[in-house]
């Protein structure tokens, strides 16, 4: 994971808008369905009033709600209200309005709501005419009679009949036959009473009350519920839009960031790659480095965009999740610990079942990914041997392997699905059977319960993202892992920290005390090679196969860097030059000519991009390619396919070697590369190089005498070793090795003529 976002490090401010932007479309989403609860429960329910106090009442209802309210707080309620004058209403009577001060004023107004919550109640109740409110009003009659036979005093011609109290009287006539002291206890009671009623009911009921003052005041309810319902839609169409741009603009980033990342990681292993010595080639297979830089990179940006739009965004709406429902209903907070806990127990069990399996299928991709390769690079070969069908078998060995373990991987994926939705379901399910017992018990409206499933739903939907992603991590993480382990290898091939110049080079190479092991083997492949190769000179190597040739000049170029000793370019150890400075003076031609995508001229010019179509010419004159070039009908624009595969492979070898021609070199490298040529064309090479080079150093490997027969300095390597340096007749007479392989070659009678010569 800290390798992940490892490669996230240099966009963090970018990463830091994204959260920003992250949190404002969790606003939008954890508003909603506050705003639909409000729809439900106050917009349908309520019929639009959003009130717990009325902002405008009669004078009459007023006094009405003034007989249940406390002595101590009347005056408080009183001096809440003004005659409203600025109003027409359909209403004969004065009309009250609550002062601006203490509207405007949220802690005033709750205040307010305190002492006026109950009281509300208990008029709506008295004016309705329900079963329940009539049994109060006896009651009521029974208790006001028993205190004014105590309290009130006897009236004249009634020495001993107290005042009657008429069963006809509401409870309002009876309240105002009361002085203060026999309303405070009467409210006193009634309050004891209503102690354990739920808020909410005591909350719903002022809802009503008020909508009756508003009635009663001539206010067209309907346009009230209207603007209401009109208004909060409008603020959650705001919402949906905002969250929608914030959800595109986060799509967008997250997609630049992931892109960008992709592309910065596939440039470092490129470079990185491109910096390798011929011994990280060893320790990281080609097919494996493709796979790296495609397939692996591929994953990591897949992830970095669900980083940033789900992991980052999941715990912000988690979080903001459980804070809504705390404030919804807590009672019923339990589910929500329930349905998180069903969802890691499945993600748990995928863990155990999954993750051994994402390593694997990496490796599976690697094993393809080499099987394919050499299948295609191979194919003559194959056709040739007729071995099509063992071919075709191996492929589908290593295709069958991978689709099977992918399949494993993606049916157990894919069974998380289902069971995450049943989950789901079932707890929306548990929701509303909870619900719906404290909706019908008065403790719970409808659109909270709405909200609540909402909420839950969100914050399940969140873990369930999370969880996604922790099952997706795995595969990411190897990937990551593998493109870091490339990233950060050890380069064995590396410039001085303070290099060496070299003004004007002259291109000569002095082997000193040379010896070379490849890494990891017990022998050594060269031993103690002293020679030296000089400007104005071809300079030649020959021995049997496998006796360190190849290996001996890919040092020069320090494919390889020495294991002893030191190889000096002017007096200067190549490993205190540049790399770029020292490749810039080599003309390298490789043993297998190879071309690069494009046409003859890009891959003539390829060491000098900026020579002119004069230099092309002579250079491809010199490599004795004019010939089939003109023969083209497009010549030197001619396509070259991939590996230059529409050219033969002296057509290629003669490109090859017009190739370093073209750049200028001081020193020339020959690996073997007239061996594709025929005789004749070997003899025409040979002497257009030596006009073209007689001022430069010039190395040539071969395996034929005849190709280094003029030589200034045949090096005969035998086992590693050299075993005798000299001219062509030098060595025929003192050095046994090189007589063996110029007798295998050269006819008798050249022998004689050669020996003869030597005298």
């Amino acid at each position: 994971m800290r390798k992940l976002f490892k490669f996230l490090k240099p966009y963090a401010g970018t990463v830091f808008l994204i959260l920003c932007v992250l949190m404002v479309q969790a606003y939008c989403d954890l508003s909603l369905p506050s705003y639909t609860s409000d729809i439900v429960n106050i917009g349908i329910q309520q019929g639009g009033v959003d009130e717990t106090i009325p902002e405008e009442i009669s004078e009459e209802e007023l006094n009405k709600l003034l007989l249940f309210v406390p002595s101590k707080d009347q005056e408080e309620v009183q001096n809440a209200y003004e005659v409203s004058k600025d109003r027409d209403y359909d209403y004969d009577g004065t009309v009250y309005r609550l002062k601006d001060e203490i509207s405007g004023q949220e802690d005033k107004a709750q205040e307010l709501s305190d002492i006026l919550g109950k009281p509300m109640l208990l008029v709506s109740g008295f004016e309705s005419d329900s079963d329940m409110t009539k049994q109060m009003e006896e009651k009521m009659q029974e208790q006001m009679q028993q205190q004014m036979q105590q309290t009130m005093p006897l009236q004249q011609g009634q020495a001993e009949m107290p005042v009657q109290i008429s069963n006809d009287m509401t409870v309002f006539e009876m309240f105002s036959m009361m002085d203060a002291a026999q309303r405070d206890e009467m409210v006193s009671q009634m309050d004891e009473g209503l102690k354990d009623m739920p808020d909410t009911i005591v909350e719903q009921a002022a809802t009503v009350y008020i909508r009756s003052v508003y009635e009663n005041l001539g206010l067209d309810m309907d346009a009230i519920q209207n603007s209401y319902i009109l208004s909060t839609g409008g603020k959650m169409l705001a919402l949906a839009a905002l969250g929608m741009l914030a959800s595109i603009l986060v799509g967008l980033m997250a997609s630049r960031v992931a892109a960008s990342v992709g592309r910065e990681t596939r440039e470092k292993v490129f470079h990185k790659v491109v910096g390798f010595s011929n011994n990280e080639f060893d320790t990281f297979s080609t097919a494996s480095l493709i796979t790296r830089s495609t397939n692996d990179i591929q994953q990591i940006q897949i992830l970095t965009v669900m980083i940033l739009r789900m992991v980052l965004y999941a715990p912000i709406i988690a979080a903001g999740g459980i804070w809504k429902v705390f404030n919804t209903n807590v009672d019923m907070s339990w589910i929500i610990g329930l349905a998180v806990g069903l969802i890691f127990a499945v993600v748990i069990i995928l863990f155990l079942v999954v993750m051994p399996k994402f390593k694997i299928v990496q490796k599976m991709v690697d094993r393809l990914n080499l099987v394919s390769r050499e299948i295609l690079t191979g194919l003559q070969v194959i056709r040739a041997f007729n071995t099509e069908e063992h071919e075709e078998k191996r492929f589908d060995r290593a295709n069958t392997d991978l689709t099977k373990l992918n399949l494993f991987v993606n049916r157990a994926m894919t069974f998380m699905m289902p069971v995450m939705m049943l989950i789901m379901n079932g707890i929306s399910v548990l929701i509303v059977w909870n619900g719906a017992h404290s909706v019908n018990d008065g403790t719970m409206q409808v659109g909270d319960m709405m909200a609540f499933i909402q909420y839950t739903m969100q914050i399940i939907m969140a873990f369930l993202m999370i969880c996604m992603i922790s099952v997706m991590l795995p595969r990411a993480a190897v990937s990551a892992e593998r493109v870091d382990e490339v990233l950060q290898s050890n380069t064995m091939i590396l410039d001085p920290d303070q290099p060496e110049e070299i003004e004007d080079c002259r291109g000569e190479i002095t082997f000193d005390h040379v010896s070379f092991r490849y890494p990891g083997a017990e022998e050594d492949v060269l031993e103690d090679l002293n020679f030296t190769a000089k400007p104005g000179q071809m300079t030649a190597i020959i021995g049997s196969t496998g006796c360190g040739k190849t290996t001996l000049v890919n040092l020069i170029p320090r494919f390889y860097d020495v294991t002893k000793g030191r190889i000096l370019l002017d007096g200067h150890d190549i490993r205190n030059i540049t790399q770029h400075k020292l490749r810039s003076e080599l003309g390298y031609v490789p043993q297998k000519g190879i071309l690069f995508s494009g046409d003859i001229a890009s891959n003539i010019l390829y060491g000098n991009p900026d020579g002119t179509e004069e230099e092309m010419e002579e250079a491809a004159q010199i490599a004795q390619a004019t010939e089939f070039i003109k023969n083209k009908k497009k010549k030197y624009k001619s396509p070259i396919s991939q590996g230059g595969s529409n050219v033969s492979g002296g057509q290629k070898q003669r490109l090859s070697i017009a190739r370093a021609v073209a750049k200028h070199p001081k020193i020339y490298i020959f690996d073997d590369s007239f061996s594709a040529l025929d005789y004749k064309t070997d003899v025409a090479v040979r002497n257009a190089l030596n006009k073209k080079t007689k001022d430069s150093t010039v190395i040539i490997v071969a395996q034929r005498i005849s190709t280094i027969l003029h030589a200034e300095k045949i090096i005969v390597l035998d086992d590693g070793k050299i075993a005798g340096i000299g001219t062509h007749k030098e060595l025929l007479k003192n050095c046994e090795a090189y007589y063996q392989i110029a007798s295998s070659q050269l006819s008798e009678k050249e022998l004689e003529n050669d020996m003869k010569e030597v005298g």
